[in-house]
């Protein structure tokens, strides 16, 4: 497992990552994952997450732009201390 962490402005998200060998199929060159992401917090502030904006990048170094409402149709409201996994 790939774990990677940013904090900006008191709000930590964490994504770890995971092959996913029984959907791979490398003979063909396809290779799936599994992200975990964790929002969580830190600051003295209750927060809301209203919007994402992933830019992935993969190991070839072709990017794609994820962006929307809220997270997996959900929009938390997380107190001080609070954390939001998907």
């Amino acid at each position: 497992m790939s774990s990677s962490t940013a904090t900006t402005r008191g709000i930590r998200v964490t994504v770890d990552a995971r092959f996913s060998p029984e959907h791979s199929s490398p003979e063909r060159a396809h290779w799936f994952f599994l992200y975990t992401i964790t929002i969580e917090n830190t600051s003295d502030l209750t927060v809301q997450l209203l919007t994402r904006h992933w830019i992935i990048t993969d190991g070839e170094g072709r990017v794609e732009e994820v962006q929307g409402p809220g997270v997996v149709g959900e929009q938390p409201v997380l107190m001080p201390g609070e954390s939001f996994e998907y």
